[in-house]
């Protein structure tokens, strides 16, 4: 189809490029109907520019736009050529003092929490970093995008408002003038005429209905018929349902479906075919059918191709709008002008109106677009701004109607514009006036849920899918209405006044339908059948309760408007409470001589409900007529007489009372979803306006009622009146041995209401009703929370209520009650209590859960008892209560009180005869100490002519009434102190006699009748006296049993210890024997030590047992025993590689023989340690492959560890693992042992006799391969070629080892080659002894890495896991050759010695400068004893390992020299002394001589001998190492201190000369001629000619990337990041690789790439390029680190970053600044360098089962 369409596309091009901007701007000025002259140019243009295919070209066709559509405007709005005329404008404009950057979806912002005015006003990252805040307390979040910056918004900032940037702007504000002045007359008429055309030609197309007709001045003459079928998004379908459908419908790849669903949902709507009617509509039908079963189906629409082009270049024009007026403020008044101007159609017309009311029916990608021009334009226009709020607030019910009812998600919504005008608070003043906007909003949302009962309440019973997403819209109402509400008036005008009560109404109206929703009834016998619904209710309550705390705040502004409220929140009360009465029939109650009338009532059988927001927010501005002082100035206009108090006090009372029945156990069977209620009611979201509001409606109460009257109902609805009523009804109870439930009930309800009397004296820390200050009680709660234990700052914010702004006032009073102590490398920083604080502690804090409670409660016990402190918890002394609450502390003195209390404590005295309970008393206790202390404060704050009405000291000293004769109080609590049973409490009854004392003497100081009462002090000094005694005599005992059983034990230990003396022996020997130094061995004492070469030190080796975990048997390791093995994990690694590009193309031809220097690719070998018998192993490793079938399929997590790929977890510390090393002895002394003799060859004699057996050995090779005919025949032959003198090609040596011994080195090694090079395991591949052989060379490597990179000894002490690991691998891999096939091994040693003795039949060497040296060393010391066992003239091994040494550390000095590129240093130009530097001047000499003088001038000696010393060291650090584990010999001592540089101890125990240089002088006859070949390779020349690079030594460690140190730059540069793919969209989860920097658009489906036959992430497969399977990336947005390993293995872990109270934010939840953590960082990236990522994922997964379901592949 595309192909046809080229010619002629080409054609209309050239026609559309003739067409002259200029010509027809000025055909426009002359002509009389401009518009129907635009009209005709765009009916004519549109259609050939846009939309001309199947697939859009958006660069052709915006640049086709511009040129044919939009320069013509530009040249008639400027009258001249735009390129100077836009210029012009904008000198003209005064730059603006507003920001009004539109936040992209990502992007940092940044509120102060001093100064903003609520938490939406936020400034840019640009405007934030030139601001005042970023000293203040900041949050920082990142945008969802579509807010703007509220830069130079005086309205939004307390102080502040301006960045250095926009200061500049502000000189000429104040004179608010006309932005038109710097326009021109004409220019003014010309831009807005062209504005209403085009902006009316918008609006019209955009929001044009018809699929296949166009507006009739659009038409065109002749029409194609060319349609497209065009695909919507919604928010209900999921990727994968569109990709599907469309793969079916128009059958496209998965591809192009995954393209096609990523820009439907990106923009909005996509064209998925193209073609006539017929065909589009086709695959229509195909997505509705598809996509209608469960859900409402895809909109699709079949539209023609004209109207979508006429569509989307109405975008384009809104969006060159938007740029146009950014050049002058005077376009944008004009626009604004243009936009709100009314219709002819009446009123509601204006285009502004248009497009808000049709917004429902746009698509997303048109209402962003427009959306965004709203804000540049009507928002940052402040005359306009207002206009467009009135206009917003009128259309207000209809956007909203929209809103609830369209689909897409509210930042796509106009109504989310809801937050840029009504936060404003002149806006939002205005608006309430004048457009009675609170109202609005409330009938609003009460439209919106229709559902209520009979009674008229709300009712959310069984919500269906559709109500419970509207009602989860209409949530958004609530916001809206927080917005209007956040920012208080300072001034009250009539008007404000009336439209505040208006809409105080309306507020009452909804409370009161809320009153008493979700009614409870207590089910009895039968479990509840359905659990009901009860979230929808407390989402609301939830949702309103900062708009409730709101409301009273406002009220609390204005004494009228308090007055006002508060009246008809008592009259809707009222009407509540008109049924009170009716139907309950009347009761009177009667206690110690006082009775009360009230109605019978009992919560366990009648309704009850929890919700009850009409009393709650009367009881809340009854605290305000006490703290605003109302309630004294104008009591006469208050209607407080008519106030009934028990009608006041029984709805919260008869919830409070159900609280405790459901802790009694009383409700068991109304299931959780009472349970949850509960919860939440306490719960700190809720509890400030519901439980803590209820306490206070009862504090009301009981303040304005007699305290007798108040306990009575109070028992009576607890359904305890009975009990406390009739005398010895506890006794009659207990006899009649009822159920043990209903005494349980009893006793717990008997709890919870002295908790509830304890809680309405003592909670009076909130502003009006006790006098205290704003601070108090928030330092109050943080006591509490502290008091439990140390907390982070993030625990404690939570657990204190949050106000509308996000705030908890918690940082203000912090730093006066607690300490802060800074966390380590792991944890986070905890405030811990300061101990002056503990006094304020109170055991009943009404805000404690249960298990809260008894936490605390042996904190403070245990705290006590440790500094030595008397462990009573005495009620702390309480601030007084306000006037109008002050008559509440009578309650602790009525008569029905200390009824109560007698009663209780009557039981406690006969403790036998009674049901009582231990936590009853100890409440019963507190009660009498608060009065005590109450008492107390009366008497010493007491005035000369006042008289002290609290006597409660009297009432209890008072024995009972007449006929029973009950003890006093007091009596009995001086019983009690004795009593065994209670030893708890006994501090806590002896503070109470005491205080009673005291109060005693202050009321005879006071009083005049001095009597001398000494019998008290003195009776209760003995007691204390005699107690002391008996504490410190048992104290004694107990010491003394202490030490006997101590004496015991060792006595016990000592027996053992001499039975088993040769156990422990033994132990003691392994030990030693395990252990890595060998340096106290005296046999090895002051000798040098040489690790190689015919000097090399004898080493005695000691026997080795060891014990194999699974059967914990123990065996000595020997050659012919069974095999034991060390679990290991070989990973491929990239930690070390200088060249990321570069992986292997093809593994089945890849030749891994050479290493590059650039060590792009390695195998590492790690192991844990543990050791197992190998048949033990295989038997373990069996039984994980068989568990793994049998668990079924549909089972099958991922584990931790993958069995297909032999993976297992060592048995010991499930320790990753997915192969096993063999123990081995030192394989050299095993081959070592033959012919030793004393006269070794030289290096030049040496190199010559390995030449020419090597040679005799290609020549049998190629022998072998030509001629297969006769035996005779090469016999012949063979005397013709010239074997060197000793040579036995025939001789094939023994294998020493014992059959399972093999195995397992096969068994490892084809495990190397399959990890390593990611093939099928084939033990014959000639690669597999290389493999094993760059493990090792790898591992010491990285290790020597690690110990330079931590300036750690490299002999120190490893830590023994990492010692065992390299023994058994180095050991492994000089033996490996034994199961490899000789002639193999003897190819690989031939070739690799050809890299440095050049040979004529080896081709394709690679270059000097391309061989990383260590690796061959490995290669060609570990392949040598394969060509050495064949040799009888008398060499020995060690003189090989030497001169291969030697030879290859020559070379890499010619490597060094070649590479370094020394810059030329002044210092020192002197000529050289030291012999070292005129060595090695001569040999640099040598080399200019070879390589034709492309060498630079001679630098000086010393920097040459310096760089190649530094170069050269890591090499020795390697060789050291590798020879140390090779032939066992012990490390010199001096090399085991870390300090200075141990290049000459190196020298000494590598056996070389510590001039290095040496080594060419003393073979400089060969040495000469190598060195010449090395030169001439073609590779050298051409990077000495700079046409290549090479790596320059010594090579740097490679580290993870610098991170900022302030988190939010790498927020911001993640959101300049867009998705690579999808172009220019911007990415939702930016994640950044910490190994090579690169920025990923993770988990997403438009960067999902193959790998190996499956769709993978963008991290997954970045971590198979960059880190060969593992990655460590920083996930931007979450703040948080992402550790993955393969396709199937991740795990997340804690982030380098701390906010300043040492807490990680992952997910940047809590917004605090973040920094970077300098020592978290270095233990990420030291994982990363030991290769412990992978075994860090195990760990995780393991002890984390959710990790194992997460798809790692597609992050």
């Amino acid at each position: 189809m595309a192909s046809e369409l080229e010619p002629e596309v080409q054609a209309i091009d050239r026609s559309l490029l003739e067409c002259s901007a200029e010509e027809t701007a000025g055909k426009w000025l002359q002509a009389t109907d401009l518009t129907r002259e635009v009209y005709q140019h765009l009916a004519y243009y549109v259609p050939k520019i846009y939309c001309r295919g199947p697939n859009p070209f958006p660069q052709k066709e915006d640049m086709l736009a511009q040129h044919v559509l939009l320069g013509p405007m530009e040249w008639y709005l400027c009258g001249e050529d735009p390129a100077f005329g836009l210029p012009k404008l904008e000198q003209a404009n005064k730059p603006s003092h507003l920001c009004g950057r539109v936040f992209k979806v990502g992007e940092p912002t940044y509120s102060c929490r001093d100064c903003a005015v609520d938490p939406t006003c936020v400034l840019c990252m640009e405007c934030f970093l030139g601001s005042v805040h970023r000293d203040h307390r900041y949050r920082m979040t990142t945008s969802g995008g579509g807010g703007f910056c509220d830069c130079g918004d005086t309205e939004a900032w307390k102080e502040g408002p301006y960045c250095q940037k926009h200061e500049l702007n502000t000189s000429e504000i104040e004179d608010e003038e006309d932005p038109l002045v710097h326009l021109s007359e004409d220019m003014i008429a010309r831009t807005y005429n062209i504005f209403a055309i085009m902006f009316r030609y918008a609006v019209e197309i955009l929001t044009w209905d018809k699929e296949s007709e166009l507006p009739t001045e659009l038409e065109m003459v002749d029409k194609s018929d060319t349609y497209y079928c065009m695909l919507f998004n919604d928010e209900v379908h999921t990727y994968e349902q569109v990709i599907y459908t469309l793969q079916k419908a128009v059958n496209c790849t998965q591809k192009e479906a995954i393209g096609f669903a990523t820009t439907v949902d990106r923009d909005g709507r996509r064209s998925v075919r193209y073609g006539d009617f017929q065909y589009c509509e086709q695959a229509k039908s195909v997505i509705v059918r598809n996509t209608s079963r469960q859900t409402k189906p895809l909109k699709v629409q079949v539209m023609h191709s004209s109207i979508v082009a006429h569509q989307n270049f109405g975008l384009k024009l809104l969006s060159w709008l938007g740029n146009i007026i950014g050049y002058s403020d005077g376009l944008r008044r004009i626009l604004c002008q243009v936009g709100l101007q009314e219709g002819p159609d009446g009123e509601n017309y204006s285009l502004v109106d248009r497009l808000m009311l049709s917004d429902s029916k746009l698509w997303k990608g048109a209402r962003s677009v427009y959306h965004q021009l709203f804000m540049s334009s009507l928002l940052m226009d402040l005359k306009y701004k207002k206009l467009f709020a009135i206009r917003f607030a009128k259309n207000y019910e209809r956007l909203q109607s929209d809103y609830v009812t369209d689909d897409h998600d509210r930042e796509f919504s106009i109504a989310d514009l809801s937050v840029q005008i009504f936060t404003v608070p002149s806006l939002a003043r205005m608006l309430i006036t004048e457009e009675n906007l609170m109202t609005i909003i409330i009938k609003t949302f009460m439209d919106h849920l229709r559902h209520r009962d009979a009674q008229g309440r709300f009712q959310f019973e069984r919500y269906t899918a559709l109500q419970t997403f509207k009602f989860r819209r209409v949530q958004s109402l609530i916001l809206d209405l927080k917005y209007v509400l956040i920012s208080k008036p300072t001034e009250w005008s009539d008007e404000l006044r009336q439209k505040f009560l208006e809409g105080f109404d309306a507020f009452l109206e909804l409370l009161k339908c809320m009153q008493g929703m979700d009614p409870l009834t207590r089910q009895v016998g039968q479990h509840i059948e359905m659990e009901p619904e009860w979230e929808a209710a407390f989402t609301l309550q939830m949702k309103l309760t900062h708009v409730i705390s709101m409301m009273q705040d406002w009220c609390a502004l204005d004494e009228k408007v308090l007055i006002e409220a508060y009246k008809k929140c008592l009259a809707v009360l009222m009407q509540c409470h008109s049924g009170f009465t009716d139907g309950e029939q009347p009761i009177t109650l009667s206690i110690c001589g006082h009775s009360v009338e009230t109605i019978r009532y009992c919560v366990s059988q009648e309704k009850v409900s929890i919700h009850l927001p009409v009393s709650r927010l009367l009881a809340g501005l009854h605290v305000l007529l006490s703290k605003s002082e109302v309630a004294y100035k104008f009591p006469e206009l208050l209607p407080l007489s008519e106030l009934s108090p028990p009608m006041l006090i029984e709805y919260p009372l008869r919830c409070l009372v159900l609280c405790a029945q459901v802790h009694a156990g009383m409700w068991r069977r109304n299931g959780f979803s009472l349970v949850n209620q509960i919860y939440y009611y306490h719960n700190v979201k809720c509890r400030r306006e519901m439980f803590d509001k209820d306490i206070v409606m009862l504090q009301t109460g009981v303040s304005m009622m007699d305290p007798n009257h108040f306990l009575m109902i109070m028992l009576s609805r607890f359904e305890l009146y009975q009990i406390f009523s009739t005398p010895d009804y506890g006794k009659r109870f207990s006899s009649e041995i009822t159920q043990k439930d209903v005494v349980q009930q009893n006793n717990t309800l008997i709890e919870e209401m002295l908790y509830l009397i304890i809680m309405l004296v003592g909670e009076r820390f909130s502003l009006g009703v006790g006098q205290v200050n704003a601070t108090d009680e928030i330092k109050r709660e943080i006591i509490h929370q502290l008091s439990i234990r140390p907390m982070a700052h993030s625990e404690l914010v939570k657990s204190l209520p949050e106000d509308e702004n996000k705030e908890t006032g918690m940082e203000s009073v912090i730093e006066t009650v607690a300490h802060f102590k800074k966390p380590g490398l792991t944890g986070r920083g905890m405030y811990e209590l300061k101990p002056e604080c503990a006094k304020e502690f109170n055991l009943y804090f009404y805000h404690f859960s249960r298990a809260e409670q008894s936490k605390a409660e042996e904190a403070q016990r245990k705290w006590k008892r440790q500094n030595r402190e008397d462990t009573a918890l005495p009620p702390p002394v309480l601030p007084p209560f306000c006037p109008l609450f002050a008559s509440l502390v009578n309650i602790l003195q009525s008569d029905v009180m200390l009824c109560i209390m007698g009663t209780i404590l009557q039981w406690a005295v006969e403790h036998n005869g009674y049901a009582w309970s231990e936590s009853m008393l100890q409440r019963v206790l507190h009660l009498i100490g608060m009065a005590l202390q109450e008492e107390k404060q009366h008497l010493e704050n007491v005035t000369e002519e006042h008289v002290v009405t609290f006597t409660f000291t009297q009432k209890i000293s008072k024995p009972g009434e007449a006929p029973n004769n009950s003890p006093s109080i007091l009596a009995m609590l001086e019983t009690l102190q004795n009593a065994p049973y209670l030893e708890v409490h006994k501090d806590m009854i002896r503070w109470i006699l005491k205080t009673f004392n005291t109060i005693k003497k202050l009321r005879d100081s006071s009083s005049t009748s001095s009597v001398a009462e000494t019998e008290g002090p003195i009776m209760e000094e003995s007691l204390r006296d005699r107690d002391k005694a008996e504490r410190k005599r048992k104290a004694e005992i107990a010491r003394l049993r202490r030490e006997k059983i101590m004496a015991q034990m060792s006595e016990m230990q000592r027996h053992f210890i001499d039975e088993n003396r040769e156990l422990f022996q033994q132990t003691l020997e392994l030990d030693a024997s395990t252990s890595a130094v060998f340096d106290n061995s005296p046999m090895v004492s002051d000798v040098t030590l040489v690790a190689l070469g015919p000097a090399q030190t004898r080493v005695y080796e000691q026997r080795q047992f060891v014990t194999c975990i699974l059967c914990q048997e123990e065996q000595e390791v020997k050659v012919e025993s069974k095999a034991m093995v060390l679990a290991a994990f070989v990973q491929r690694s990239t930690v070390l590689s200088k060249n990321r590009d570069k992986f292997i193309q093809d593994p089945e031809k890849h030749d891994p023989l050479f290493m590059h220097p650039d060590l792009s690719c390695g195998t590492h070998t790690g192991s844990c340690g543990h050791i197992m018998h190998a048949y033990c192993w295989q038997r373990y490793f069996d039984s994980v492959q068989a568990k793994e079938q049998r668990r079924q399929q549909r089972l099958r997590l991922h584990t931790s560890y993958d069995v297909e790929n032999g993976e297992f977890l060592c048995p010991l510390c499930e320790c990753l693992s997915n192969t096993v090393i063999p123990l081995l002895l030192p394989p050299r002394n095993i081959f070592n042992s033959r012919l030793n003799f004393s006269d070794q060859p030289s290096l030049t004699q040496w190199i010559r006799t390995i030449s020419q057996q090597i040679k005799a050995l290609q020549a049998l090779r190629k022998e072998e391969s030509t001629t297969n005919t006769t035996t005779s025949k090469n016999l012949e032959n063979m005397d013709k070629l010239q074997l060197p003198e000793g040579f036995r090609h025939d001789f094939i040596p023994k294998n020493p080892y014992s059959k399972s011994i093999k195995e397992m080195l096969t068994t490892f090694g084809t495990a190397i080659y399959k990890v390593g090079l990611k093939l099928h395991p084939n033990e014959e591949d000639p690669r597999v002894p290389i493999m094993c052989w760059g493990s090792c060379a790898y591992t010491i490597q990285s290790i020597e890495r690690i110990l330079s990179d931590e300036d750690k000894p490299l002999f120190g002490p490893l830590p023994c896991r990492l010692d065992d690991c390299l023994r058994s691998l180095t050991r492994f891999a000089s033996a490996h050759w034994t199961v490899a096939s000789l002639s193999v091994v003897q190819g690989h040693f031939s070739k690799l010695f050809a890299s440095l003795v050049p040979n004529e039949n080896q081709g394709d060497i690679p270059s000097i400068l391309d061989i990383d040296m260590f690796h061959l060393l490995v290669g060609l010391v570990l392949a040598f004893p394969a060509l050495q066992c064949q040799d009888f003239s008398g060499i020995s091994l060690g003189t090989g390992d030497l001169h291969i040494l030697r030879l290859v550390t020559m070379a890499h000095i010619v490597q060094i020299l070649l590479t370094s590129c020394t810059e030329e240093n002044g210092m020192d130009q002197e000529n050289p002394t030291g012999e070292e530097e005129l060595a090695i001047l001569d040999l640099y000499k040598t080399l200019r001589q070879y390589t034709g003088s492309a060498l630079k001038e001679r630098p000086s000696g010393w920097h040459l001998w310096r760089s190649v010393r530094a170069g050269i060291m890591p090499f020795l650090k390697c060789c050291a190492l590798f020879f140390h584990y090779l032939n066992g010999v012990p490390s010199p001592s001096e090399v085991q201190v870390s300090g200075a540089s141990h290049f000459e101890h190196l020298c000494n125990y590598l056996s070389l000369p510590t001039n290095l240089i040496c080594l060419f002088q003393e073979n400089s006859e060969i040495m000469n001629s190598l060195i010449e070949s090395w030169c001439h390779n073609n590779e050298v020349k051409r990077y000495l000619e700079g046409k290549r690079e090479a790596i320059s030594y010594p090579r740097e460690s490679n580290r993870l990337i610098e991170l900022p140190e302030d988190y939010s730059s790498l927020i911001n540069q993640a959101s300049n990041f867009s998705c690579p793919k999808s172009g220019g969209d911007k990415s939702r989860a930016p994640t950044l690789c910490l190994v090579c920097g690169s920025l990923l658009c993770s988990q997403s489906y438009c960067c999902q790439t193959e790998l190996e036959g499956e769709d993978v992430g963008a991290c997954t497969a970045h971590t198979h390029a960059c880190g060969s399977g593992v990655g460590i990336f920083l996930r931007v947005r979450e703040c948080q680190v992402l550790f993955l390993a393969g396709k199937t293995k991740g795990c997340f872990y804690a982030p380098p970053y701390l906010d300043d109270y040492g807490e990680t934010d992952q997910g940047l939840r809590r917004g605090n600044p973040l920094h970077l953590c300098g020592e978290r960082f270095k233990k990420i990236q030291k994982l990363w360098q030991q290769h412990s990522i992978t075994e860090e994922i195990g760990h995780a997964q393991e002890a984390n089962q959710t990790l194992a379901g997460i798809d790692w592949q597609h992050l």
